[in-house]
């Protein structure tokens, strides 16, 4: 669950279309899976640079020409989508584990400077992956859950998709302020611990969007959320503003169960996850993060 501070607002990271023709020299790790992709088609014989040149562009309008699609040399959608399990999804938008294939596992090796970069995560991508997770101090289970992604944002700058593009939410802070004292109540937490955890988050703005997905007032990532609602909740919650803080409260209820209603260990697998907390003890960036929530707690907010 360990997220980046740096927060943008919701589409502002978006990656379609991924190549602007003519944009020579333009480095965005994710082309190097388009390049993946049109090689497997015999049509992009250069290296996997992830750099969109011209002999990228030309490959994708090839591509295009075969494909029916106009050749505008822009890997949007509808490109993405003809060039079948290379072609999808971007990086960032799901958690890899050994056995995943597409555009996403190229990415991933290019980051990692694998000599052969196939898409496919086997066996030789999941031990180069654990030790890159061991140098960037992770966990190194071998998979690209939330934590990696975000890392991978922080030390390379790949350019992560949010999961879709969000209507803007009008809610003013006594609103928000109103519907965690609702949610802290109904699950019998301290509205003092979430209100404050709320305004280290996103500053009670149910519009910012991280560069990994996280999203609204708790900040929440799209597998946070599914996960919430299949084991916590049991049942869907709205993509909405309150809904937001309903799948917020419930997990930060579940990890003070977890902990024993410990603040400072729940507060840190929030930031951090369970299994790290566990295994790892607090990162540097938990403490402070855990210190900066528990001093905003003794605030009014």
């Amino acid at each position: 669950m360990m997220r980046l501070r740096v927060l943008a607002l919701a589409g502002a990271l978006l990656v379609a279309p991924l190549l602007l023709a003519g944009q020579a020299h333009a480095s965005n790790p994710q082309i190097a899976g388009l390049q993946v992709a049109l090689r497997a088609y015999g049509l992009y014989l250069a290296p996997v640079d992830g750099i969109a040149g011209p002999a990228t562009v030309a490959a994708t309008r090839a591509f295009q020409r075969r494909a029916g699609l106009e050749p505008d040399g822009l890997a949007g959608p509808r490109t993405r989508a003809a060039l079948g399990p290379l072609g999808h999804p971007l990086f960032g938008r799901r958690r890899l584990v050994r056995g995943a294939f597409g555009w996403d596992v190229s990415v991933l090796q290019f980051l990692l400077r694998m000599p052969a970069i196939d898409g496919y995560l086997g066996p030789t991508t999941e031990r180069a992956l654990r030790r890159w997770q061991r140098r960037a101090r992770l966990v190194p289970d071998g998979v690209a859950g939330p934590a990696t992604l975000a890392a991978f944002r922080t030390r390379t700058g790949v350019p992560l998709p949010l999961e879709r593009r969000r209507a803007l939410v009008s809610s003013s802070p006594a609103t928000v302020r109103a519907t965690l004292d609702h949610w802290a109540g109904h699950y019998g937490l301290d509205p003092s611990l979430a209100r404050a955890l709320a305004w280290m988050e996103s500053g009670y703005n149910p519009n910012v969007t991280s560069p990994v997905g996280a999203w609204g007032v708790m900040q929440i990532l799209p597998s946070t959320w599914s996960y919430v609602e299949a084991s916590l909740i049991g049942r869907r919650v709205p993509r909405t503003a309150e809904g937001n803080v309903h799948v917020g409260t419930a997990l930060l209820h579940h990890l003070l169960g977890v902990f024993g209603g410990n603040e400072r260990l729940a507060l840190a697998a929030w930031y951090q996850g369970e299994r790290a907390v566990r295994s790892n003890g607090l990162y540097p960036e938990t403490r402070t993060f855990v210190a900066n929530v528990l001093a905003l707690k003794n605030r009014p907010l």
